[in-house]
């Protein structure tokens, strides 16, 4: 990316917010906003309902979004704002299914190659977002958007998914972290709650690139 513009990814668990700070953020700073293919995801039915059966499938379609993001970050002209990185793809989601035999050993490592293989010459976010809250509070968020295909995420996938982005979000060094703790705030419906949010963004932006301002 040219050295004058910013590249921020927002990391969180299912039901944390990433899809409303990113649109929030670039609607009130004139980001272009890339966000997580959902929707667009032909096997997450299937998969909710199998997860052994699609989680392969599931995974790697949206390993090939993400890509597909990320040769746009390289050319688009201007400050960027990613929901969810590559990285949560492959070291939270593939790796929980696979240690919890969702998917199989030969299925993960072909997998894994390939998350490998590119990521080598992916250029890291100049921040990384975490969204972070408690397992009950995803849970209440899930319920109230009322997905179909996401009543049957339980708890315990939840946990799992906690677990394994503290132990992400500890060994990360590839860029600054900014992390914000979601529980008792409502940065979507309270303005002073948003504010503070670009309040310490603003704050980690001038450390990391003090001649960009936002």
């Amino acid at each position: 990316m040219a050295k004058e513009t910013l590249f921020m990814a927002i990391a969180g668990n299912i039901g944390v917010g990433k899809s409303s700070l990113t649109r929030m953020l670039a609607d009130a700073l004139g980001w272009e906003p890339f966000f997580e293919a959902v929707d667009e995801n032909p096997y997450l039915e299937d998969f909710y309902d199998d997860m052994q059966m699609w989680s392969f499938h599931s995974q790697v379609f949206f390993l090939s979004r993400r890509l597909q993001h990320h040769r746009k970050l390289l050319d688009f002209p201007g400050h960027v704002l990613q929901d969810r990185s590559v990285y949560e793809d492959a070291e939270i989601f593939a790796r929980n299914l696979y240690q919890q035999e969702k998917m199989s050993k030969r299925d993960y490592q072909c997998y894994l190659d390939l998350y490998l293989g590119v990521r080598s010459f992916l250029p890291p976010p100049d921040l990384l977002i975490y969204l972070q809250a408690p397992v009950g509070v995803l849970a209440e968020r899930i319920a109230q958007r009322g997905r179909d295909y996401e009543r049957s995420i339980s708890i315990a996938y939840l946990t799992d998914l906690n677990r394994l982005y503290d132990e992400w979000i500890a060994g990360w060094t590839l860029c600054p972290i900014y992390t914000i703790h979601s529980e008792g705030k409502d940065f979507v419906n309270d303005s002073m709650d948003f504010e503070r949010i670009i309040e310490g963004l603003r704050a980690q932006l001038t450390v990391i690139k003090p001649n960009v301002s936002i």
